[in-house]
């Protein structure tokens, strides 16, 4: 059992320990790779490839790899790195998560394993967001230009590659514009999870082979993996069409929604925010909809209505959870705080608040394709991962994805001091501590951050800080495009600088204020802040998840830095009306303090903690759990996407048809000709099924032969018969264009097919739930109905493509004075033709199943 915590844990010190030997031997080489001209780097380069090539590992060259790449960052961008990001680039290669505190030179490391790995195989760096991927394509372009790679960077719609003659001008200096395909074939590539993913599954639509851009996923660097892996596990990448028709419903449902009382009509479970319709609130909505029942399988589009207008009205809440922006609902991520443009709540939950504020409910959509982060990035041959705050997350990485997590030593000690929980009985009093405390402390001259926890909670400590005369900046999602001023600011002198959780993630905040030129003026005040004790940073509550709490501490003590944090907290705060319990509230009655009398208690601050455990722990049991039943869909899809492509890039068409029609003869068989005895063998729909498909064979035409047959015997002829049936239509259609016809009618059945199939294992994951109530496992069921459903649909994709196929006829347009001289038809209305010869109008069926 300690072996497996252990395991579990990452064991950090014996990851540590290992890497420093390995750090030390590429130390060594340190004096003799400085003194290395051009052309012996680019030898030294070569060598590292012929080496792999005659069958050395990846490992056997990371110490001098190592060692080239920290030479080379030295004399193109003037950073040298720290043994510790050495370190850091050995657990990334080795397929870890590295843990480094915030100001440790992330973006540095990456290029280590980056460039060794890129010696054998295209690898992909994940970024957080567009800026981040162009920045560091282009921040750290130079050493891989320097060292022969070629570097690429994704963005919305566009792709660059690094050029580092470009014109000066550019409004993107260094990155060219190119096709997307070419950025994909650089030997490194940037960009945002989204980007990855989506053309991911736009590459599993597409119809011909040259459009598809990632051919294969190798190796992943991601930065910010706790947010990418974790936070965002549960959404997925969706990517949808408008629906045929679109319900004018949810503005009815909106009005109805007002007239709701909560606890008598819903109630809110407090620890899942789920919401649930009381018998009370059921009868009302049959009441104002005069149904008999509600949840009649005829009602069930009524529910879904029902449910989404009250969800919309009491649960989302404006500008917490989303805000209005030029007439749209755009939702606010509750991890990063930043606008998720183009991002939709699935279900009709989005055009539910559209219908609740009043702006334009937007047509539902359906799924064309779709995958979660999870299983997208578990598609990669070799994963690994950076970021400050990974640990309290160890077990989830290790369960869901087999990433160890190892704790990076600082290059400094760190210097940051965080202090006890101030603990208050209401939120008003712990606003009015907050607002004194950030005034004392602005009077100082001390610069300040504070983290709050909703863009609603960041405009009413800016009102209040206005008020009192404190100058100060404000970052949230309304105005995120100051951000990086904002941000440059954060750590002047007297600086106060108001945000929701966007400054606690991937922003490094410098003490005396971000500066170019690092001058004597930048110098002083650099040293005034530090003399002044640091950034002081303030949270104005807990969140759920520790890491949160932890990215926004994690601002102060950058690189040795002196800084301290503080966290106040009510006991109205949401987390601790959820999980705190009776007992805190008990500890401080005890006290007889005022209420605005803040307190320090262990059992207090243990109960916090307790609390966000508890959160985390429910979380992730929410991401294991849908992670079970998308592996079903994820195995469908594996499967479905490997044969599209199969049939995308075979040159061999006529062998999948013809193993393909022996399958679809057989099941014709073996539905239609059950038993020996030919009595109860069902001829008129073994005939026609055989007919849709071409002529049947000739020891199988005549029904008095065939009934003096075994089933075997019939299965056998129709084997043989399989090649003559395709090489008569490829012979009528020309074999080229008996390709390409099979190839699109293959394509087009998969992905009209797969459409449906998705929306119908949705239907399916909403309601199995009920079926806990008759003690039956939901998954269990799932995974059985979904088998079936997937069974099914490979069977009539199959039978669709066949029937397409071999009824197909090429229409070539006459000219003129051909239509002219041949405007013969065939005629059969006066002329008596026999059941069962063949039909006149040229089909190849007999006439009693064709015009008969």
């Amino acid at each position: 059992m300690v072996t497996f915590l252990k395991k579990l844990t990452g064991d950090s010190q014996k990851i540590i320990k290992k890497s420093e030997k390995l750090v030390a031997l590429i130390n060594e080489l340190e004096d003799e790779f400085e003194n290395l001209s051009d052309t012996e780097i680019d030898l030294k380069v070569s060598s590292f490839k012929e080496e792999l090539s005659k069958g050395k590992s990846l490992d056997d060259v990371l110490v001098p790899a190592f060692a080239l790449v920290r030479e080379i960052a030295k004399r193109t961008i003037g950073q040298r790195h720290y043994d510790v990001q050495l370190i850091g680039g050995i657990v990334l290669h080795n397929g870890q998560i590295a843990e480094m505190k915030t100001g440790e030179g992330k973006t540095l490391v990456a290029t280590l394993p980056a460039f060794l790995n890129a010696l054998s195989a295209s690898v992909h760096v994940v970024t957080v967001n567009d800026y981040l991927a162009m920045r560091d394509a282009a921040w750290m372009g130079p050493i891989y230009q320097r060292l022969g790679l070629s570097v690429g960077c994704l963005q919305n719609d566009t792709a660059y590659l690094y050029q580092p003659n470009m014109d000066e001008s550019s409004d993107n200096k260094s990155m060219q514009l190119v096709e997307r395909k070419k950025a994909y074939a650089a030997d490194v590539l940037y960009g945002t999870n989204n980007e990855f993913g989506f053309d991911y599954l736009r590459d599993n639509m597409a119809v011909e082979e040259e459009g598809m851009v990632q051919k294969n996923r190798i190796y992943a660097i991601v930065d910010e993996v706790d947010n990418i892996l974790i936070d965002e596990a549960r959404t997925p990448l969706i990517i949808s069409g408008p629906a045929e028709e679109s319900a004018n419903l949810y503005a009815d449902f909106a009005k109805l929604s007002t007239r709701l009382s909560e606890n008598q009509d819903f109630t809110v479970d407090d620890k899942t925010r789920g919401i649930s319709l009381t018998e009370e609130g059921i009868h009302k909505f049959e009441q104002w909809l005069k149904v008999d029942n509600l949840y009649d399988p005829e009602n069930f589009h009524l529910v879904h209505f029902a449910e989404n207008a009250v969800v919309a009205r009491y649960s989302k809440q404006k500008n917490k959870d989303y805000v209005i922006r030029d007439g749209e609902i755009v939702i606010v991520d509750e991890f990063t705080g930043r606008l998720q443009q183009g991002r939709r709540w699935s279900d009709g939950l989005h055009q539910a608040i559209e219908a609740k504020e009043g702006v334009m409910v937007q047509r539902e959509s359906v799924t064309y394709a779709t995958i979660t982060l999870q299983n997208y990035f578990r598609l990669y041959s070799k994963l690994c991962g950076m970021t400050g705050t990974a640990s309290t997350e160890s077990e989830e990485f290790y369960q869901i994805y087999g990433l160890e997590v190892a704790e990076i030593p600082t290059n400094l000690p760190m210097q940051r001091a965080d202090q006890s929980d101030l603990v208050f009985q209401n939120s008003k009093a712990k606003w009015q501590a907050i607002i004194d405390d950030i005034a004392n402390i602005h009077a100082s001259n001390r610069p300040v951050l504070i983290g709050t926890a909703s863009i609603e909670d960041s405009e009413y400590l800016s009102d209040k800080l206005k008020k009192q005369g404190v100058k100060h900046n404000v970052l949230n999602a309304k105005n995120h495009a100051n951000e990086s001023g904002i941000i440059a600011e954060a750590g002047k002198l007297a600086a106060v600088t108001v945000s929701t959780n966007m400054a606690g993630r991937g922003t490094d905040i410098l003490l005396g204020g971000a500066s170019v030129s690092l001058d004597d003026e930048w110098k002083s005040e650099h040293e005034e802040v530090i003399s002044l004790g640091g950034l002081h940073v303030i949270g104005v509550e807990h969140y759920d998840s520790r890491r949160i709490d932890n990215q926004l501490r994690g601002r102060a003590g950058r690189q040795g830095d002196p800084g301290t944090s503080q966290f106040y907290v009510s006991l109205e705060d949401d987390l601790m009306h959820r999980f705190g319990g009776e007992r805190i509230k008990t500890v401080m009655s005890w006290t007889g303090l005022e209420e605005d009398v803040p307190i320090e208690n262990k059992l207090i601050t243990r109960s916090i903690r307790g609390a966000q455990v508890k959160v985390e722990g429910y979380h992730f049991d929410i991401r294991k759990h849908l992670l079970n039943y998308d592996d079903v869909l994820n195995n469908q899809r594996t499967i479905i996407y490997q044969e599209r492509n199969s049939v995308m890039s075979t040159d061999d068409i006529k062998t999948k048809i013809i193993q393909l029609l022996r399958q679809e003869y057989t099941s014709i068989v073996e539905q239609n000709l059950v038993g020996h005895n030919s009595d109860f063998w069902d001829l008129d729909s073994f005939y026609s099924d055989i007919e849709a498909l071409g002529e049947p064979p000739n020891d199988l035409k005549d029904e008095p032969t065939l009934l003096q047959m075994k089933p075997s015997s019939i299965m056998d002829s129709l084997l043989l018969h399989a090649e003559h049936i395709y090489e008569q239509k490829s012979e009528e259609l020309q074999a080229d264009n008996m390709n390409i016809a099979a190839k699109i009618l293959f394509l087009k059945s998969i992905d009209s097919r797969w459409l449906n199939h998705l929306t119908t294992m949705e239907n399916l994951r909403t309601g199995v739930g009920l079926h806990a109530y008759g003690q039956r496992d939901p998954l269990v069921v799932y995974k059985g109905e979904g088998f079936k459903l997937f069974k099914e649909l490979l069977n009539i994709i199959q039978t669709d493509v066949l029937r397409s196929l071999f009824n197909v006829h090429l229409q070539i347009t006459p000219s003129p004075a051909t239509a002219k001289k041949d405007n013969r038809s065939a005629d059969y209305s006066n002329k008596k033709t026999g059941r069962n010869e063949t039909c006149p109008c040229g089909s190849g069926k007999k006439f009693k199943r064709c015009h008969g």
